[in-house]
């Protein structure tokens, strides 16, 4: 059943995102959400170059309403129809995907796409000639523990929680080791947050990092993987990595409260020598 509390609202680009009460934020930015999927997530991931492989694997992390494995699929089919996608998605909330799909969110990529993720939405499972899907509900920090276990390795991590002031604990120096662990030797991550945290966590975990184009707001989002990013970071960036700021998110036994997530890293800062990062703009400014 889809759920009351999902309406559509439309974004810039003609597409429509839905806003979630619990964590007080809307799904894409406003500028569009399926430009946003195509721009953050399966450009940076190089999912049309690696399309010519036979064989291609995807873990989603916070499936939402399935913009991000949908641009991904219709791109990689675009390429190679015969591509076998192999998909994990990792969701806490079933009425999202169902309610994108009831009110036909899907519609404005080609079939089979909406079709196959309509029976994603429903079933949890999909298997066909070129596409084997699962759709997870849970905790994702629980749910990644699992994938680790199996030796899950995907070629395209796609990091789409809700923004880290709201949804701390996905994106904690612990929960991003889980998740890294599922990356293969060539595979790329890519995410639409720029936040120091997030990107100290992304390097903790042992990943290179490297910026991506802004998509509708200034700030631009970041792409991580085994490998060193061409172009890395930009100076001012990188210094921005040495403030109070990139103090990351903790979660030791990856089950706290995000209320004791948000809490841990405000004692941390507090108690840290680091520049603010006030200071460090204000420093900037008279250079």
């Amino acid at each position: 059943m889809p759920d009351a509390e999902f309406v559509p609202q439309p974004t810039a680009d003609g597409s429509f995102t839905f806003f979630s009460q619990e964590f007080d934020e809307a799904f894409h930015s406003q500028y569009g959400a399926r430009q946003e999927a195509e721009k953050k997530f399966v450009e940076p991931t190089q999912l049309r170059q690696k399309a010519q492989q036979p064989r291609l694997r995807l873990l989603d992390i916070c499936y939402g309403l399935g913009y991000n494995t949908a641009a991904a699929l219709a791109t990689i089919w675009q390429v190679n129809p015969s591509c076998l996608v192999e998909v994990i998605a990792l969701e806490s909330n079933p009425g999202v995907p169902q309610s994108a799909i009831a009110h036909k969110l899907l519609q404005s990529w080609c079939e089979p796409v909406p079709q196959l993720l309509s029976q994603l939405a429903t079933e949890h499972q999909v298997q066909t000639n070129n596409l084997k899907a699962t759709l997870i509900i849970g905790d994702a920090r629980k749910t990644i523990q699992k994938l680790h276990q199996l030796e899950f390795q995907a070629e395209a991590i796609f990091l789409d929680p809700f923004s880290p002031p709201h949804c701390p604990q996905l994106w904690t120096v612990e929960f991003l080791q889980q998740v890294a662990s599922c990356l293969a030797s060539h595979g790329r991550l890519a995410t639409y947050s720029c936040a120091a945290a997030v990107r100290t966590a992304l390097i903790q975990a042992g990943l290179k990092i490297g910026s991506t184009p802004p998509v509708g707001r200034r700030s631009p989002g970041t792409v991580a993987a085994w490998e060193p990013i061409v172009p890395a970071l930009s100076p001012e960036e990188q210094e921005h990595l040495l403030t109070r700021a990139a103090i990351p998110y903790r979660d030791p036994q990856l089950r706290d409260a995000a209320s004791v997530v948000l809490q841990r890293r405000q004692q941390e800062q507090n108690a840290s020598s680091l520049m603010s990062t006030s200071q460090w703009r204000k420093h900037h400014r008279k250079n």
